[in-house]
C-alpha cells in the first residue's frame, strides 16, 4: 500500500494550532486514514463544487479542505476551520 505525504500550508498549519487537542487529536488520526486513501468512501470525502481539485474531509464539527496531487502522492492540507466559516474566502 503507497501512502500520501500530507503537507500543510503556513495558514492551514496556523488554524490546526489554534484548535484544541481533543479536535487536532481526531483530525491527526483522520489525516491518518486519508494518506491510505485520499479518495476513502468510509471517510465521506466531498468534492467541493466550484473548485477543480479540492476536497473536504469532515471531523465532527470541522472541515479540512485539501488538494491530492496523485503524481506526487501529495496531499496538501489548504484550510481548517468549524463548519460554519471555513468554506468563506476560499
Amino acid at each position: 500500500m503507497t501512502l500520501h505525504k500530507i503537507e500543510f500550508v503556513k495558514s492551514a498549519k496556523r488554524e490546526f494550532d489554534k484548535l484544541s487537542f481533543a479536535v487536532q487529536d481526531r483530525i491527526i488520526e483522520a489525516l491518518h486514514f486519508l494518506s491510505q486513501n485520499p479518495f476513502s468512501e468510509l471517510l465521506k470525502i466531498k468534492k467541493l463544487k466550484g473548485a477543480d481539485q479540492l476536497y473536504r474531509l469532515r471531523v465532527g464539527d470541522y472541515r479540512v479542505v485539501y488538494e491530492v496531487r496523485t503524481e506526487t502522492l501529495l496531499i496538501v492540507v489548504i484550510k481548517i476551520g468549524h463548519r460554519k466559516d471555513v468554506y468563506r474566502h476560499l
